[in-house]
């Protein structure tokens, strides 16, 4: 079978664009969901910002992860 004129798998696509958009939210909704438990809890803000960084870097492990697992 041969491709398409258009269909370069080197070039960047719309589904690489769209996946990293994917990616880039995950990352952001798991570290402020950190963030809102804490605040539920009636953390100080000192804790509720430990709170999102730590969930922000737990999002990017676990998008690492899967890229990883995916590739």
């Amino acid at each position: 079978m041969r491709r398409s004129p258009g269909r370069d798998p080197s070039t960047p696509t719309a589904l690489t664009s769209a996946s990293t958009r994917l990616a880039i939210g995950f990352v952001l909704l798991v570290g402020l969901s950190g963030g809102t438990i804490a605040l539920q809890g009636g953390a100080s803000l000192v804790v509720v910002a430990g709170a999102v960084l730590g969930g922000l870097l737990v999002g990017s492990a676990l998008t690492w992860y899967l890229y990883r697992i995916v590739s």
